[in-house]
């Protein structure tokens, strides 16, 4: 399986990555943008796979394309950060890392996920790395949309644009890669709106779709205020739970290797001169929830206007399949206690609640906010 199969309907911008790879000589820095679920940060791997690639196509079998699907190539980072914006030190740490020659690849390859979390200081920062890169390297730079990123930096790129694939091309690759049934798949494809990553993860994980659905079935228990307070608590509770406990996992992990390299047993004390080191993995472990549960609460809101978006479509009639096509009689139950102008109102309501935890309103505070404005007015 080609690296390049991981970017179902992305033609356009594979055959442009492609050619650069075959020309040899391909350019210094790539802003590679696309809507949330367009595959950014997959084809931005596969773009580095296919430039290490032994063949020099992307074949996916040698060792260069399998280390880089494993996010283990000594010449390839991906760097994603997992605070509000990116530190400048972080920054740093990449240009750095940048200066390095290859220790077995043909490139030194840096891939900055969500670039646009760059503040315009850190960004400065990075500028002349960017504009005079050592010769072997590559920077590829991710962001939902090229008015994400500073001009000054998007001039130095070559943009590539990707597009959200169809569903029935999301449902093939669920079907060839993840060995789904066409019925997993399609479904999979469906209520993530043909977001590829979250295709996959309501496919393999039914944790994950038993939380989603729980999230698309709030607005139609809404009656009274105290229904309100009560979802808005069971969202927040839902997405805390999450984040939380994968912000855990990975900290515990952290702590058990940092303990391995100090020479120090599972149950020892940690010495004084030693604690600052792990101060600093229960601080990451903090700053990853925070990120995680802000995460996880607007995948909920995306998922919660899915809702709307059908209830819109059964109150104008019009001949669009539904998301969550399999609520269809409950939400035309909905939809009939309302009008198209109230439907429009609420998916505005969850916008701004998304604007609001964006900015670090307290969570909570803005889920019942919310919840209260989705109550059905009564007639």
């Amino acid at each position: 399986m080609s690296v390049w199969d991981e970017l179902p309907g992305q033609e356009h911008a594979v055959a442009q990555l492609s050619r650069a790879v075959e020309g040899g000589n391909p350019t210094h820095a790539w802003l590679l943008t696309g809507p949330p679920g367009s595959g950014r940060s997959n084809a931005a791997r596969a773009f580095a796979a296919a430039l290490q690639c032994d063949a020099g196509t992307g074949c996916g079998t040698c060792k260069n394309c399998r280390l880089v699907a494993a996010s283990s190539h000594p010449d390839v980072a991906m760097v994603t950060t997992e605070n509000v914006t990116y530190a400048i030190a972080d920054v740093r740490e990449l240009i750095a890392k940048a200066q390095a020659r290859p220790s077995g690849g043909r490139w030194r390859i840096i891939i900055m996920e969500d670039a646009d979390r760059m503040a315009e200081r850190t960004t400065n920062v990075l500028l002349k790395a960017i504009e005079e890169p050592p010769p072997h390297t590559i920077w590829i730079l991710c962001a939902p949309s090229p008015a994400d990123v500073l001009v000054t930096i998007r001039s130095r790129c070559r943009p590539v644009s990707l597009r959200v694939p169809s569903r029935e091309a999301v449902a093939d690759l669920l079907v060839r890669r993840d060995h789904l049934t066409a019925e997993q798949a399609e479904f999979a494809a469906r209520i993530s709106q043909s977001h590829i990553g979250v295709a996959r993860r309501l496919a393999r994980s039914e944790e994950a779709r038993l939380r989603r659905d729980t999230t698309v079935k709030l607005p139609l228990r809404l009656r009274s205020v105290s229904d309100a307070v009560r979802a808005a608590g069971e969202i927040v509770e839902i997405s805390t739970t999450e984040a939380s406990s994968s912000a855990q996992e990975r900290a515990d992990a952290e702590t058990a290797a940092l303990r391995e390299t100090l020479g120090l047993e599972p149950d020892a004390v940690v010495p004084p001169q030693l604690r600052s080191q792990f101060k600093q993995v229960e601080e990451s472990a903090k700053r990853r929830a925070r990120r995680g549960i802000s995460d996880s609460l607007d995948r909920s809101l995306i998922d919660l206007t899915t809702v709307y978006r059908d209830v819109l479509v059964i109150q104008l009639g019009a001949e669009t399949e539904l998301v969550n096509d399999y609520l269809g009689e409950p939400l035309r139950a909905y939809a009939a206690r309302g009008t198209p102008t109230d439907t429009l109102g609420r998916i505005d309501l969850i916008s701004r609640a998304r604007q609001r935890i964006a900015a670090n309103v307290t969570p909570l505070i803005a889920m019942e906010a919310l919840m209260a404005g989705l109550i059905p007015r009564r007639s």
